[in-house]
C-alpha cells in the first residue's frame, strides 16, 4: 500500500464501452426500488447496452432492513459480476449504506485477475472506489447509479454519463457554477467521493493513507455544517490532507443552508494553501456530472475548471 508520503498515482484506464457491451447492475449497499431499477435497465437498453441485474439486486436483509440483502450475497453478486469475462462494466444500483460491510469479503486476487473494466457508483460506493484504486489500480467513475432518480429522469446527468462511457474525449473538462473558495492552479490525480465515507475508511486496509499530490473531490449529503466541520477536522488531524494538491467541491444536499456551510468549508480547507473550487456539479445534486477517479488533471480555481489529462476511459 502507498504510504502517506507518496503522491497519489495515476491509475489504469479501463476500456470505454461500445454498443452491445454487457453491463451488470449490483446492489452492494441499500435496498433498491424495483420500479427505479427497471427504469434504469430500460435506459441502458436504450443506449444499446446489454444490462443484466445481479441475482440479489432486489433483496432486503431480513434483519437489517437498511441493507440490500445479506453481506455474503451482496459481496457474491459484486465479485461474480466483476469476474464474469462477458461483463464489460459493473454499475451500482444505488448508494445508501453497506459497502463497508462488503469490501472485506471480496477476493481481490480473483478480481485483479479478471482484468480492467468499468466500475460506476457514488455516495456509499466511495468505499469501493478506494478499494478498486488500492487493490486493483483502476480508474473508476463516480456518477449517477442505475436505479437513482438522477439517472432515470435527468437528461443532463444521463448525457454526461453516456458521453463518459462511450466518447470520454468529449467530456474532459468539468466547469464550476460557483466561485473559487481559495485561488490557484494545481495538477494532480483525482480521488475522493463522499466525505463521510472517506473519513470512516481511515486506517482500513482498502483505503489510501492520504491524499498527497491528489486533486481531492469532496461532497456529502444529509450532514449538518457542524458535522462537516467535525469530519474535515478529523481528516486534518489525521494528516490525511497533508500535501493535497487541490480540492474540488461538489454538492452538499440536505447539509443545511449553504451560507452556513460555506464558512465551515473555507475555515477548514482555506488554510491548506491550495486551490479550492466549489460547486463543480458532482454528487447528490440534480444533473450530477460523472467524475473519474485516478486520472491526472489540472484544477484551475480562477477559471472554475477541472481538465483531465486524458479521457476517463481508454
Amino acid at each position: 500500500m502507498t504510504d502517506r508520503r507518496t503522491p497519489v498515482p495515476a491509475l489504469v484506464r479501463p476500456p470505454r464501452l461500445t454498443p452491445g457491451a454487457r453491463v451488470a447492475v449490483v446492489a452492494p449497499s441499500g435496498p433498491v426500488a424495483e420500479d427505479r431499477l427497471q427504469a434504469g435497465l430500460d435506459l441502458l437498453r436504450g443506449w444499446d447496452l446489454d444490462p443484466v441485474a445481479a441475482p440479489h439486486v432486489l433483496d432486503r436483509d431480513p434483519v437489517l432492513g437498511h441493507l440490500a440483502g445479506t453481506d455474503a450475497d451482496r459481496a457474491a453478486d459484486l465479485q461474480a459480476a466483476w469476474c464474469d469475462p462477458a461483463v464489460d462494466a459493473v454499475i451500482c444500483a444505488r448508494g445508501g449504506y453497506g459497502a463497508q460491510r462488503v469490501v472485506d469479503l471480496l477476493d481481490w486476487t480473483a478480481m485483479r485477475a479478471a482484468g480492467p473494466k468499468v466500475f460506476l457508483g457514488f455516495s456509499d460506493s466511495t468505499t469501493l472506489h478506494e478499494a478498486f484504486a488500492v487493490r486493483l489500480g483502476l480508474v473508476t467513475l463516480y456518477g449517477p447509479v442505475a436505479a437513482g432518480i438522477d439517472f432515470v429522469k435527468n437528461a443532463r446527468a444521463q448525457d454526461h454519463l453516456r458521453a463518459t462511457l462511450f466518447t470520454p474525449e468529449t467530456v474532459r473538462t468539468l466547469t464550476s457554477t460557483g466561485t473559487a473558495l481559495a485561488p490557484g492552479r494545481a495538477r494532480g490525480v483525482t480521488l475522493g467521493g463522499c466525505l463521510t465515507l472517506l473519513a470512516t475508511g481511515l486506517g482500513t486496509p482498502h483505503s489510501r493513507p492520504g491524499a498527497r499530490g491528489g486533486l481531492l473531490m469532496l461532497e456529502d449529503v444529509g450532514e449538518r455544517p457542524y458535522r462537516i466541520d467535525r469530519t474535515l477536522t478529523h481528516l486534518l488531524r489525521a494528516g490525511w490532507l497533508d500535501g493535497v494538491a487541490g480540492i474540488a467541491l461538489g454538492s452538499w444536499a440536505q447539509c443545511g443552508p449553504y451560507e452556513e456551510l460555506r464558512p465551515v468549508l473555507a475555515d477548514r480547507l482555506g488554510g491548506l494553501g491550495v486551490p479550492v473550487v466549489e460547486e463543480l456539479g458532482f454528487g447528490h445534486c440534480d444533473g450530477a456530472l460523472t467524475v473519474p477517479f485516478g486520472i491526472g488533471a489540472v484544477l484551475d480555481a480562477g477559471a472554475g475548471t477541472l481538465t483531465l489529462d486524458a479521457p476517463a476511459l481508454a
